[in-house]
């Protein structure tokens, strides 16, 4: 990552690939459980995001104004639905 590519190792003569535009994503869970600590050296090519849990209430709110905001234009034995789809 550092040298924008890296050599080819299944290639006798190990030549150097190069990678150009090219956007890495990767997830981890907590360490722990067979899962390590990842480097420093690799750490500082990703921006680090994290969230809390969230209770029950919070994810059922989120997602019952999502719901309802789109289901503003059905009938209304569709809205009805609405408790029992969240």
């Amino acid at each position: 990552m550092d040298y924008r590519g890296w050599y080819d190792r299944k290639d006798k003569e190990k030549p150097f690939k190069k990678i150009e535009d090219i956007i890495f994503i990767a997830a981890m869970g907590p360490p722990g459980g067979g899962r390590s600590v990842i480097t420093q050296r690799l750490q500082r090519h990703f921006n680090i995001m994290t969230y809390t849990d969230l209770q029950d209430e919070s994810i059922h709110t989120i997602f019952y104004t999502i719901i309802q905001a789109f289901l503003y234009n059905f009938t209304a034995d569709v809205k009805n639905s609405l408790d029992s789809l969240v």
